[in-house]
């Protein structure tokens, strides 16, 4: 029974597959209609899973809670939290007052202070990469590090003649090249974990 049931999951995961990938290169009208649908089913799915996920993480927490384990009231604060959000945008919509108000007052701050703190961790990358070897990519690291982090800044003493420019430069081309390169290899993986599936050797439905 477990095997015919693995077989039935397998079967079922590589014909969608199968109808999905010739939907987008064969014109013909019942390959892209089922497309379509099979897609439609899968954003109604990834919905299902985010509920699932959501819930799961209000569980947790409040186990966390009622056990008065250590962090108990940070798990209150995102019970909490995620409560008055989705009763904010459920009452005023994504696009209403309240809910963005939330969203610039609370999650771009959140996000602005990741994003400082990336720029601390990156300058104690860089220290601790001079203490243990000094070549040409720490150097060039390093320097690509400072020129971006100063000319970023808005410091009085450090307005440098050129180093916007370089600055610009450097987010306009070498960064551009290196993310194209992170998106080609993210494309690849993804390819060839599609095509795993899709010959049934890789089976993350769990078949």
């Amino acid at each position: 029974m477990s095997r015919l049931r693995t077989s039935i999951s397998v079967s079922i995961a590589i014909a969608v597959g199968l109808i999905v990938l010739l939907g987008y290169f064969i014109d013909i009208p019942v390959l892209i209609n089922l497309r379509v649908i099979f897609l439609q089913w899968a954003v109604i799915l990834a919905a299902i899973a985010l509920i699932v996920g959501v819930l799961n993480l209000v569980n947790v927490h409040w186990k966390k809670i009622n056990s008065s384990q250590p962090g108990g009231f940070y798990s209150t604060f995102l019970i909490l939290a995620l409560l008055a959000t989705a009763v904010a945008v459920a009452i005023f919509r994504p696009t209403g007052s309240w809910s963005m108000w939330i969203f610039n007052n609370i999650q771009v701050p959140i996000e602005s202070s990741l994003m400082a703190l990336l720029a601390v961790i990156l300058a104690y990358a860089s220290a601790r990469m001079l203490s243990r070897q000094i070549n040409l990519f720490s150097i060039v690291f390093i320097v690509t590090a400072l020129v971006v982090l100063l000319g970023t800044a808005s410091l009085p003493f450090l307005d440098l003649p050129g180093l916007n420019e370089l600055r610009a430069w450097i987010e306009r081309i070498p960064a551009v090249a290196g993310s194209r390169g992170i998106l080609l290899g993210v494309a690849l993986g993804t390819i060839a974990t599609g095509l795993r599936v899709l010959m049934g050797a890789d089976r993350p439905y769990g078949g």
